[in-house]
């Protein structure tokens, strides 16, 4: 939940308004320390600090090959981060400040989309990959492997937004209820208090903060996965949610040719220890669309 390009920044302050005018005083108060920094990455304009890109090629070492789906085929190259140009404050603490994050991902070249990648099945996490090449790597552009087509390069900027939980977040329902049903309702769940906050619909290309999913909450698909493939059912779910945080994600973009199913978004998510720790490795994936 952020504001498009162009509209008018939504602060702190503005939505602890929000919440101080809608909720009893001790709800605003656990409601508004919720609210977490993040990113939004936008095409850059003439002028813009570059933050990273979509498409194009990545910059690898020699050393490091091009990460492969075994008996499946070479990954697809989506976007880089260039650490040093995002804030650290608005990345939930622990970025490096400095190196490229590259994000790769099985997106179907290969075998017609045959193959997918998805929480049902935690052995597809093989095929998506985050790759971190710390500032002082001797590194250069690699050009993708045969069979895949680079898509269009794209420059993006960075920009400070503020973040609000979805309804059902599992941060949210832990704070306030316990469980869905509970939260049902909540005074944060009222339409009253809703319909105040940034419209939901806008789910574009961020860092940090919370993720903006284009159907249910993306932390509980990660907890599927990092649960072994568990039910939907399962009583843990709602706790390992909880320990998910948003790495990246990537919405559909016309500029640079990328479509994920009907109008999605790849989403990357990861622990906060394992964030903190720079093990990017332990990142896990789901991708959503309409």
């Amino acid at each position: 939940m952020e504001n498009p390009p162009g509209a008018r920044a939504v602060t702190r302050e503005h939505l602890t308004g929000l919440a101080r005018a809608h909720l009893p005083e001790d709800v605003a108060d656990t409601w508004t320390s919720l609210l977490r920094p993040g990113l939004r990455l936008t095409h850059a304009r003439d002028g813009d600090r570059v933050a990273g890109h979509l498409g194009g090629d990545p910059i690898l070492p020699e050393d490091v090959p091009w990460p492969v789906w075994e008996d499946r085929g070479p990954l697809t190259f989506i976007a880089a981060l260039d650490c040093s140009a995002l804030e650290p404050a608005a990345y939930a603490g622990g970025v490096p400040s400095g190196g490229v994050l590259s994000f790769f991902y099985f997106d179907g070249q290969i075998d017609d989309g045959e193959e997918i990648v998805g929480p049902w099945d935690p052995a597809t996490q093989a095929g998506a990959r985050v790759l971190y090449v710390p500032a002082a790597a001797e590194a250069s552009p690699r050009e993708a492997p045969e069979g895949i087509e680079p898509y269009p390069r794209v420059p993006l900027s960075a920009h400070a937004a503020v973040t609000v939980p979805t309804p059902t977040h599992p941060v949210l329902v832990a704070s306030f209820g316990g469980d869905l049903e509970a939260i049902k309702g909540h005074p944060v769940s009222a339409r009253a208090f809703r319909r105040n906050l940034p419209p939901s619909g806008d789910i574009g290309h961020r860092v940090g903060g919370y993720a903006a999913p284009v159907q249910a909450d993306v932390e509980y698909e990660v907890a599927q996965v990092a649960l072994g493939g568990v039910d939907w059912r399962d009583p843990r779910l709602q706790d390992e949610a909880a320990h998910w945080v948003l790495l990246a994600q990537f919405d559909s973009d016309g500029r640079a040719n990328m479509m994920w199913g009907d109008a999605g978004a790849l989403y990357w998510l990861i622990r906060p220890e394992d964030l903190a720790a720079g093990r990017f490795d332990r990142a896990l994936f789901t991708w959503q669309c309409c």
